[in-house]
């Protein structure tokens, strides 16, 4: 029985900051953060969260696909940004159940599992493979709702504030899918302890709280040329992985898929991640050696460093050992390679032909974590559609990533049928109606203070109504949070 994902929703904040703005505010260099970041990002206002944004999505996806919610049996979020350490999903499904019940729709069935998924960027992947094995087993004849949800924050002045971002994905798992399948056969994993690679400890929520914070904005730790080199390796072990589960070689598996699609954390990543896999690819065939040979040549990288580099599997951590000396290139003479090819015409060319559907519009979103992924697939299908192309029986390659860290590679199949589906993912509708805030509402925003900010109109999302301050002998409700559905005007 084919399993995959059915439809797919979005839902993202209004609030907007445009990048020429923030550069312009900041003195930064906007054509640099242009083709390395992207245009935009999105910033949750007082009365929103990573729950409001993930019921948004789901509300979304169950209304816009005509979904009956007593089929739902497994309602899974991935997130890095819970603000509750024992509750997750049931949060959202409860948000979901009163919002359907004043809309006249039934609720999703109380027969449904409600697991929540964290590993970073990846918990999104986590919970899409969990539903796809609760469809293809005990799960049968039923579906599953997976949501990707996040706010990414940095620290003011840090190198990541302009690649933050807050949004939801909603994908709905069933069988006889309507827009791609997943065959978890042609999927495969790889992980290792990473130690200082993006980490959020809860040392530094609580320290912010104790500040007085009116919302407590989650800054990772985190080293940037570190991370990225994580992010490269892992991607490799993850494909290496697949390609020998199914017998392929690199070459294969690059001319046999359509297309790419990557997490993504701001534009330039996946371009580098893209580079590298076809450089690893040409180190694992001596078919191929001679394409190699010449581009060390060109960039004066040493040949036989570059196949014992790709070869090896370099500890990226040693339980802290490498201490201050963590951001520097783990690969040095095959990332010359990889860095001299993404700068060629023949990499233009792979690169057009693999990753550029709806990598555009990614450049208005930032970066949302989990949903970084299945918002790229969404776009580029909506683009495909728009743009009349035929996705009949396309494959692409999906590699998912997490900080600290794994990866995830797999297969997608696109349907014959697959273009109703996309007719309904509305991603163009979920960027309309943005708001862009000045620097004093963004500044005040980012920090967790009061912000002056316009009146938004309900939209059929939902907010925080109030959080609750009681504590006593017979009740208590601190820090709870109450929420609310804004159905639309009529």
């Amino acid at each position: 029985m084919p399993v995959g994902v059915g439809a797919i929703a979005l839902r993202l904040p209004r609030f907007r900051v445009r990048l020429e703005d923030w550069c312009a505010w900041y003195g930064e260099d906007w054509d640099k953060v242009r083709t390395t970041v992207g245009r935009a990002f999105r910033v949750p206002g007082p009365r929103e969260n990573v729950y409001t944004l993930a019921a948004g999505a789901a509300l979304r996806l169950i209304l816009d696909n005509d979904v009956d919610p007593r089929q739902v049996g497994f309602l899974a979020l991935g997130t890095e940004s819970s603000t509750d350490n024992s509750a997750g999903a049931i949060i959202v499904k409860g948000m979901l159940d009163r919002a359907l019940e004043r809309l006249g729709r039934p609720r999703i069935s109380r027969a449904c599992e409600v697991p929540e998924f964290k590993h970073a960027c990846l918990g999104g992947v986590y919970a899409l493979k969990g539903a796809l094995r609760y469809v293809a087993a005990d799960g049968a004849g039923r579906k599953a709702i997976v949501i990707s949800a996040d706010v990414a924050e940095y620290e003011h002045g840090s190198s990541g504030e302009r690649t933050q971002g807050a949004g939801a994905v909603a994908q709905l798992v069933e069988e006889h899918p309507r827009l791609w399948t997943v065959d978890l056969r042609e999927s495969a994993a790889a992980s290792a302890y990473r130690g200082v690679d993006f980490r959020k400890p809860l040392a530094r929520r609580a320290a912010a709280a104790r500040a007085g914070a009116f919302r407590t904005p989650e800054y990772p730790v985190f080293n940037g040329t570190y991370s990225t080199v994580c992010y490269t390796d892992e991607a490799l072990h993850a494909v290496a992985r697949l390609l020998a589960k199914l017998d392929l070689t690199a070459r294969d598996l690059f001319h046999r898929m359509d297309g790419a699609f990557f997490h993504r954390p701001y534009r330039r990543l996946p371009f580098n991640v893209l580079a590298a896999l076809y450089v690893w690819g040409l180190t694992r065939d001596a078919e191929h050696h001679a394409e190699l040979m010449e581009l060390c040549r060109r960039c004066g990288a040493d040949f036989d460093a570059v196949l014992i580099e790709a070869a090896g599997h370099p500890d990226l951590f040693r339980d802290g050992e490498l201490g201050h000396e963590i951001n520097r290139e783990a690969y040095p003479e095959a990332m010359r390679v990889v860095k001299h090819f993404r700068e060629t015409a023949k990499f233009a060319e792979v690169a057009e032909r693999k990753i550029s559907l709806g990598l555009a519009t990614m450049e208005e979103l930032g970066n949302i974590y989990t949903g970084s992924m299945p918002a790229w697939i969404a776009a580029g299908l909506e683009e495909a559609l728009l743009g009349g192309a035929d996705l009949a029986d396309a494959a692409f390659l999906a590699v998912g990533y997490g900080s600290g860290d794994a990866a995830e590679a797999s297969i997608l199949r696109v349907v014959p049928q697959w273009r109703a589906a996309a007719g309904r993912i509305g991603f163009v509708r979920a960027l309309d109606g943005a708001v862009d805030l000045s620097r004093e509402q963004y500044e005040a925003l980012h920090a967790g203070l009061p912000a002056e900010l316009p009146e938004l109109p309900p939209d059929g999302g939902f907010e925080i109504d109030r959080v609750g301050d009681t504590r006593s002998e017979s009740f208590e409700d601190a820090g709870i949070e109450y929420y609310r559905f804004r159905p639309p005007p009529g």
